[in-house]
């Protein structure tokens, strides 16, 4: 598992052989099943986690009780709350297996240790969190301009597997419309490609 993980960071940073010893040391390798929860909302994140594959999501419940997917991420990548992750604050969200996942977690202490022991580490972190912040910049921006289409569109083009594996339900949620407003939409343009 720790070489995916290794080829990921190499895509970005350039890694020396000693750079690999303490990655592997410090991200654990788990399993885990579908529709488990990994991180609860109230609690503080414990772990940074490495979807080496599988699909996670970050949701939260909203005042009627419905369940609000604010986020789905696909391998490869990293995935927490990271604001309260960082921070060691109490989260808001809930952190689930949509599939089952193979993953490498890390924990804020020993993410630090790592950062602290090797440079390579520590610009890759700041590379990610960077990315981070853009991904929920431009989120926020598609969410506020473009119609529901637009965004249906958007993922899809990005990220065509994800239709194959996350449910209906979520995808609607994670693109801020209703389940019957997502089937109207691939209904549409089902029949525009026939």
């Amino acid at each position: 598992m720790h070489k995916k993980l290794l080829e990921y960071i190499a895509a970005t940073i350039t890694l020396q052989k000693k750079d690999m010893a303490p990655i592997e040391k410090y991200f654990e390798p788990v399993l885990y099943p579908k529709n488990r929860i990994l991180e609860e909302a109230g609690k503080v994140p414990v772990y940074l986690y490495y979807i080496v594959s599988g699909y996670l999501r970050l949701f939260h419940y909203n005042e009627n009780g419905d369940e609000v997917t604010t986020h789905i991420n696909c391998p490869p990548g990293f995935f927490t709350s990271y604001f309260n992750f960082i921070n060691q604050t109490r989260a808001e969200e809930n952190v689930e297996c949509i599939t089952d996942c193979e993953l490498l977690r890390i924990t804020k202490e020993d993410l630090d240790q790592l950062t602290a022991e090797s440079d390579v580490m520590k610009d890759f972190s700041i590379h990610v969190f960077q990315q981070s912040i853009t991904y929920n910049e431009n989120r926020s921006k598609e969410l506020a301009t473009l119609t529901a289409e637009q965004r249906y569109m958007n993922l899809i083009t990005h990220y065509p597997d994800i239709l194959h594996n996350v449910p209906v339900q979520y995808i609607a949620s994670f693109l801020g419309m209703k389940p019957e407003s997502l089937s109207r939409i691939r209904r549409k343009l089902m029949n525009e490609h026939k």
